[in-house]
C-alpha cells in the first residue's frame, strides 16, 4: 500500500461466530481475528479492484461510455438492485488524499457509507466507487454491511500520523475535556514519610523510610511494640518506619521493619507478595518479604542474602518471576533474585556501571550520577539499562552486553541528578507476538557537575543549578538506534515521577526546578503536574494541569491507583523528621484526579462488570471483560481500549518494573470485550496487573487480574 494512506482502515465484515455461544453465564471466545487476516481481506479486494481498473471499469477517471452503459439499468445480477456511478457522483463524494489523518478517514468512510445505503449499492459497486475516490490510486477492499462486527487495521507501518507504530488507538476522535484535574488531601497525617512505595494487589499501599535516622511521627501498634533496632545501637525502637495504607478507606496500620531499608529497591513476586531488597548498614544485603494475603503481617527478613551491596539499586522482574538487581553504591554488578527467600547469592561483575559512575572527589565525596539506573525488560528477554548518560542492552543472566547505544548529551539523568524515564505502552503486532513499538523516554535531570556545586560534602556555598527541561526518546531494539529529541517540558524538573495512566498517556509530577537529589540540595518545588501524550504532534504533547500547593521534593513518591487517581506521598529533604521550616518533612497524603476524571465524562465511563470478567489470564489465550455504562452506550471495537498496568515500586523518581500493555482486541459484542493476553513473560512478567477499560480516552475503575 502507498504510504500516504491513513493510519486506520475501517472494515465492517460479516462474521459467523460459531464459537461464540451465550447461554446464561457461559460465554466462549470467538476465533481470534488479527490484523494479518484483515489485511489479507483488504489485499484481495485491492487485487479485484486493480483487475477492474485494467479492464477500464474502475479508475479516478472512469470511462464515461462504460458508465453510460451502466446507467441504462439499475438492476444487476440475480435481480439485485444496485446503484450507478453517475448516481454516486451526484452526491459529490469527496476524495481521500491520505493526509487527513484517522479522524478524516473515519468521516470519509461515514459519508460513503451513507451514500451507499441511500442508493442500495451492491458490494461490487462499493469497492469500485470508493476506490475511485482515493486520490493516490490505491484501491481498498471496503465493505459496508450493517449489523456486523467492526474491525480495524492499525496501519502505522504505512506512515500516516505520528511516525510510530501502534500510536493510534481509536477509529474515532477521543472525547476531550478542558478539565485540568484536582487535588485533595486524602490523609492529613500518615505518620511515616514515604521514601519507598509499592501498591500491592490487596489494595494496600506500603511505604517506608529509614530506620537509622531517628524517630518517625508515629508509634508502632499496638502500644508497647518496641523491637530492637540494630541500626540504633541495638536499642528498643518504638517508632514505626513502615505502614500499609488502605487507599479505599485512608486507614493504615504500622509494620515492623528490620534491617535498614534506606534507599532500597523492590518489586512484587508473581503471587503478589512484596519484596524489598538492599538498603544500607544492617540491610545492605538484606531481602524482606511482606505477604499479600496476611493483612496483619510484618516484613519477613533474611539478612546477608544478596551477593553485593544494594544501596540505590534498581530491580526489574524477568519473564520467570525472578528479578535482576542492578548496581548500587560501589556495587558495579548485577544479580538474579528468585521469588523465594531461600537461594544462593551470585553476583555478576558489570564494568559498565563503573564506567558510567562519575568518580568521587575525595573520601565520601560521592558524585556518581548513575545510581537508581533506569532498567527495563525488553520483549526479547534482555534488559535495557540507562545509567548517567549512556545505555546498553544486556543479557540479565550473564551480564553480556549485546548493544551499546549512543551517549545522551546534555547532562546526567540518574541519582543524584535524578531525571525521569518510562517505557512506552506495548501494543501488539498482527500475530500477537511482538510489540509494535518498543521505545524509552528520558526527561529532565541536571548537569553533570550540578551535585558537586550544591552538596555540602563538596562546597560551603551552594549553587543550585537549574534542572533540565529536555526529553529524548530511543527505540532500543532497533539496529542503529539513536536518541531522538522530544519536545521540551514546559518547566525544568529534577526528582520528578513519571507514571503511566490507564489511557496510555503519562503523568509527570513532583520534584524541583533547581538543584539535585540529596538532603537540602534542591529549591523551587515544581508544583505543576504535566500530562504527556507522546504521540500527539510535536508542540502538543505536554499539557500543564492544576498545581498542588504541597512541595514534593526529595524522597517523594506517587502511584497510580485502581480508581484511576494518583496517590502522592512523601517528601523529606531533611536528614531527620523536621517541621516548621520552608521544606519540611511531609506527612500529608494527597490524591490527584487527572483530567479524565471529569464528572462530565461519566456517561462515557465504562464500569467493569466483574462477574463477566476473567481474573486469571493465560499467556496468548483469549480473555473476557464485561462492561456497563450509566447511559445506554454499546461499545464498539474501534472505540475500545483495554490496558494492563504493572504496579511499580517507586523511589527517588524512578518507578521500577512499571509497564503498560495494550492487549489485542478480538471482538466487542453486547458490551462483552474479548481480548488476547500478552504472549509471554518477556512482554508481561508473571504476576498481578491492574486492568482498565477505556472508551475513546475515558477510563473506568480498574480490577486486579493475574497473568501467567
Amino acid at each position: 500500500m502507498h504510504r500516504s494512506i491513513a493510519s486506520i482502515f475501517y472494515m465492517s465484515i460479516s462474521l459467523t461466530l460459531t464459537e461464540c455461544v451465550i447461554l446464561t453465564r457461559k460465554i466462549m471466545p470467538p476465533k481470534p481475528v488479527f490484523q494479518a487476516d484483515v489485511r489479507r481481506w483488504i489485499s484481495e479486494g485491492i487485487t479485484e479492484a486493480m483487475a477492474e481498473l485494467r479492464n477500464g471499469t474502475n479508475s479516478n477517471n472512469v470511462n464515461a461510455t462504460n458508465q453510460r452503459n451502466q446507467d441504462t439499468t439499475n438492476t444487476q445480477n440475480n435481480g439485485q438492485v444496485g446503484c450507478t456511478y453517475k448516481t454516486f457522483l451526484s452526491y459529490e463524494p469527496s476524495s481521500f488524499n491520505g493526509t487527513e489523518g484517522p479522524v478524516g478517514l473515519t468521516r470519509w468512510f461515514e459519508k460513503l457509507e451513507s451514500v451507499f445505503r441511500i442508493n442500495g449499492c451492491r458490494e461490487a459497486d462499493k469497492k469500485k466507487f470508493a476506490s475511485s475516490k482515493l486520490s493516490d490510486g490505491t484501491y481498498l477492499f471496503i465493505l459496508f454491511i450493517s449489523q456486523t462486527s467492526r474491525f480495524y487495521v492499525d496501519a502505522r507501518d504505512i506512515g500516516v500520523g505520528p511516525n510510530q507504530p501502534g500510536a493510534v488507538d481509536y477509529t474515532k476522535p477521543e472525547i476531550e475535556t478542558d478539565y485540568k484535574g484536582a487535588w485533595a488531601i486524602d490523609n492529613p497525617n500518615a505518620g511515616v514519610a514515604a521514601m519507598q512505595l509499592q501498591l500491592m494487589p490487596n489494595d494496600k499501599v506500603v511505604w517506608y523510610d529509614a530506620t537509622s535516622l531517628g524517630p518517625s511521627a508515629r508509634k508502632l501498634e499496638p502500644e508497647g511494640t518496641c523491637p530492637i533496632n540494630p541500626d540504633a545501637k541495638n536499642q528498643p525502637d518504638c517508632f514505626a518506619h513502615a505502614i500499609a495504607y488502605d487507599w479505599k478507606t485512608t486507614k493504615s496500620r504500622t509494620i515492623v521493619l528490620w534491617g535498614e531499608p534506606w534507599c532500597s529497591s523492590g518489586h512484587l513476586w508473581p503471587n503478589g507478595n512484596m519484596v524489598a531488597t538492599g538498603g544500607t548498614f544492617s540491610g545492605v544485603k538484606a531481602i524482606r518479604m511482606l505477604p499479600k494475603d496476611d493483612l496483619n503481617a510484618n516484613f519477613i527478613e533474611k539478612r546477608d542474602a544478596l551477593g553485593d551491596f544494594r544501596w540505590y539499586a534498581s530491580n526489574q522482574v524477568l519473564e520467570d518471576g525472578s528479578a535482576v538487581l542492578v548496581g548500587g553504591r560501589d556495587a558495579f554488578s548485577i544479580e538474579i533474585v528468585p521469588p523465594s527467600l531461600d537461594f544462593v547469592p551470585k553476583k555478576i561483575d558489570f564494568p559498565f556501571l563503573k564506567q558510567t559512575c562519575t568518580p568521587p572527589k575525595g573520601a565520601f565525596k560521592f558524585i556518581e550520577n548513575n545510581l537508581y539506573p533506569f532498567v527495563y525488560l525488553l520483549p526479547d528477554g534482555n534488559i535495557f539499562l540507562f545509567a548517567n548518560n549512556r545505555a546498553v542492552n544486556f543479557e540479565p543472566r550473564t551480564g553480556k552486553i549485546l548493544k551499546e547505544h549512543p551517549m545522551l548529551q546534555g547532562g546526567s539523568r540518574n541519582y543524584p541528578a535524578s531525571g525521569m524515564s518510562a517505557l512506552f505502552p506495548l501494543k501488539f503486532s498482527d500475530d500477537n507476538q511482538q510489540p509494535l513499538n518498543v521505545e524509552v523516554v528520558v526527561c529532565g535531570g541536571n548537569k553533570v557537575d550540578a551535585f558537586e556545586k550544591v552538596d555540602l560534602k563538596h562546597v560551603k556555598d551552594k549553587v543550585f543549578e537549574p534542572a533540565l527541561s529536555d526529553c529524548h526518546r530511543i527505540h532500543p531494539m532497533e539496529e542503529g538506534a539513536k536518541w531522538e529529541n522530544e519536545q521540551n517540558m514546559p518547566s525544568p524538573r529534577v526528582m520528578g515521577d513519571l507514571l503511566h495512566l490507564p489511557t496510555g498517556d503519562l503523568l509527570m509530577l513532583n520534584g524541583a526546578k533547581k538543584g539535585t537529589a540529596a538532603w537540602w540540595d534542591a529549591i523551587e518545588p515544581n508544583f505543576t503536574p504535566i500530562l504527556y501524550k507522546p504521540y500527539k504532534p510535536m508542540g502538543q504533547r505536554f499539557t500543564e494541569l492544576v498545581p498542588t500547593n504541597i512541595a514534593r521534593m526529595y524522597h517523594s513518591t506517587a502511584a497510580l491507583l485502581p480508581d484511576t487517581k494518583i496517590l502522592v506521598a512523601g517528601s523529606n529533604p531533611n536528614e531527620f523528621y523536621t517541621f516548621n521550616i520552608e521544606l519540611p518533612t511531609e506527612l500529608r497524603v494527597e490524591k490527584f484526579s487527572p483530567p479524565y476524571t471529569d464528572c462530565k465524562l461519566d456517561n462515557d465511563r465504562p464500569t467493569i462488570s466483574e462477574p463477566h470478567t476473567d481474573k486469571m489470564l493465560k499467556y496468548g489465550k483469549p480473555f473476557m471483560v464485561g462492561v456497563k455504562f450509566k447511559s445506554n452506550i454499546m461499545m464498539e471495537i474501534g472505540e475500545t481500549k483495554v490496558t494492563l498496568v504493572y504496579p511499580p515500586f517507586t523511589t527517588h523518581g524512578f518507578s521500577q518494573n512499571q509497564r503498560l500493555i495494550v492487549p489485542k482486541l478480538m471482538t466487542v459484542e453486547n458490551n462483552i470485550i474479548w481480548a488476547v493476553a500478552p504472549p509471554s513473560g518477556k512482554i508481561a512478567p508473571p504476576g498481578y496487573y491492574m486492568l482498565f477499560v477505556n472508551r475513546l480516552g475515558v477510563p473506568g475503575q480498574g480490577v486486579w487480574v493475574h497473568i501467567d
